[in-house]
């Protein structure tokens, strides 16, 4: 089948739904590919890397549509190119088919196929095809990028000669695949980040990423997950306690982002006008959702705009297109996949099987009807983990009888141990010359003051540790090697055993060190 990318028309939409890279894999499973002159020149890819791929140029996009069985591309179809559709062709786009159902009724009347990737089923099998989590994935991360373009200070806290810089606070709303993509970007960025989701399954998602979930007092269970993997309406009850818990943090918040939307339905207002005007001058909000209407009541699509109190609000749509080669090649990489999918014997010929639930569920006209919506997939989406009990919280009084009774115990432990030690010392001095004594207390107290030491130390700290007891453990051997000479028979054998063990520990410390620095190195 002949496979042909459009130049997007979209004013400020720099991304292609076709690569050089993507075409080449086309190729191989039989496909010959056609993309409209100019198309991905502001992605960064040259008409000229795609001939080199074997790519067909074509000068115009009537041309292109008279060319090719399928049609590719990345923003909804406008109606000019919907009348260019001819009866059979294939068009595979993001559609929106609930938003535009005048679009859905032309292309029903034009005869032709539609595969929406805003529609791809969230299942496992479909992974490679979910061109939205790709996308939400580059959202994210942008949106915290231009947060800190427009913050007038650090994200992490810093300790100067000049003054102490505090951290900066980070709430992202919403923890899908944009949300926890921000999260991970605003704590790699040293930000004090807090996040909130309907789903109270993902908290453990979320605080595995550093962040701190935001719990609500509710008695009723909520299930903010809806068939195929998308968040669900929340009910009245509990969107009240979700802005009161919100309106306490606005004070305190520098950064909002909110990612919060619903298949089919407008951006819920979760950031109303009273929650930016609690909070501080010189803080930002970056609307994710201001393509549906935006989660912040005061969000413009397509502006950024300053409040009478200082706030910043960014209703940028087209986060993606702001890293356009990367855009374009995960997206390209989706409409492969699909294509793939839609090609089973990978012989060129394109089967459409309305009983797979991947292509059922991204279908949305097909043979003269629409097909919109599609019955839930037979295979669940991935099953959500069941949400754990909050542990409950401790009075003061609580919490100072616990200390105290841990206390206790830490200490009748470590006297059973000083009483152990001592018996074993008084055993051992019997028999022992004077001199084994002096060295044998000294091995006591440096076993137990190493050990208090090594404890004490973070985890993520151990590994640059090692240079450290590898020194400790070379000091060990020398001594150990100077002990083997001596006339006392359980001299030598201490001394010996301590040179097998700290040899032990600098040869598995330098390993250790060498795979951590490995992890880390380039390929």
């Amino acid at each position: 089948m002949k496979i042909g990318a459009l130049k997007e028309t979209f004013e400020g939409e720099a991304r292609v739904a076709m690569t050089p890279e993507s075409a080449l894999q086309l190729q191989k499973i039989g496909h010959a590919c056609f993309i409209e002159a100019g198309a991905g020149l502001v992605a960064g890819f040259s008409d000229a890397a795609y001939e080199a791929a074997g790519v067909t140029l074509i000068k115009t996009t009537t041309d292109l549509f008279e060319a090719v069985d399928t049609i590719v591309k990345v923003r909804r179809p406008s109606v000019t190119e919907i009348r260019y559709l001819k009866k059979g062709q294939t068009l595979i786009s993001f559609f929106w088919p609930a938003q535009n159902p005048e679009l859905l009724e032309l292309c029903k009347d034009k005869g032709a196929t539609v595969i929406a990737m805003d529609m791809v089923p969230r299942i496992s099998r479909a992974q490679k095809m979910d061109a939205l989590s790709s996308m939400a994935n580059i959202a994210g991360y942008r949106a915290v990028i231009e947060a800190g373009n427009h913050f007038g200070r650090f994200f992490t806290g810093q300790v100067t000669a000049a003054g102490k810089v505090p951290p900066a606070k980070v709430l992202v709303v919403g923890a899908g695949v944009a949300g926890l993509a921000a999260i991970g970007t605003a704590t790699s960025l040293g930000a004090i980040t807090y996040a909130f989701d309907v789903r109270p399954e993902v908290a453990e998602q979320i605080e595995s990423m550093g962040a701190q979930f935001v719990f609500l007092e509710f008695e009723e269970a909520q299930d903010g997950a809806a068939a195929g993997g998308y968040a669900a309406p929340s009910s009245p009850e509990f969107r009240e306690k979700q802005l009161a818990r919100f309106r306490e943090l606005a004070p305190e918040m520098d950064i909002v982002i909110t990612t919060a939307l619903i298949p089919g339905r407008p951006a819920p207002k979760l950031w109303t006008k009273d929650m930016v005007e609690a909070m501080k001058s010189g803080s930002v909000i970056v609307d994710l959702a201001a393509e549906r209407g935006g989660n912040c009541e005061l969000t413009v699509p397509d502006q950024k705009t300053v409040t009478d109190n200082g706030v910043t609000i960014i209703g940028y749509t087209d986060f993606p297109s702001r890293m356009a080669a990367q855009a374009s090649t995960l997206y390209a990489n989706n409409i492969r996949h699909m294509l793939t999918d839609l090609t089973p014997k990978k012989d060129g010929i394109i089967h459409h099987n309305m009983d797979d639930d991947v292509i059922r569920g991204a279908t949305v006209t097909h043979a003269g009807a629409i097909t919109y919506p599609p019955p839930p997939p037979k295979v669940q989406a991935i099953a959500a983990a069941k949400p754990k009990d909050k542990p409950k919280e401790l009075t003061l009084e609580e919490r100072r009888a616990r200390e105290a009774a841990a206390f206790r115990n830490q200490t009748k432990t470590q006297a059973g141990l000083l009483v152990l030690g001592g018996l074993l010392i008084a055993l051992i001095g019997a028999s022992a010359p004077a001199s084994f004594m002096a060295h044998f207390i000294v091995f006591a107290l440096a076993c137990f003051v190493g050990f208090q030491v090594i404890w004490s130390v973070s985890h993520s700290l151990h590994t640059p540790l090692m240079a450290v007891t590898n020194a400790i453990s070379g000091i060990v051997v020398l001594g150990a090697l100077l002990q083997v000479g001596s006339s006392h028979g359980l001299v030598v054998i201490l001394a010996a055993l301590s040179f097998l063990i700290a040899t032990i520990n600098i040869v598995g410390g330098f390993l250790v060190t060498r795979r951590m620095l490995a992890m880390f190195q380039k390929s």
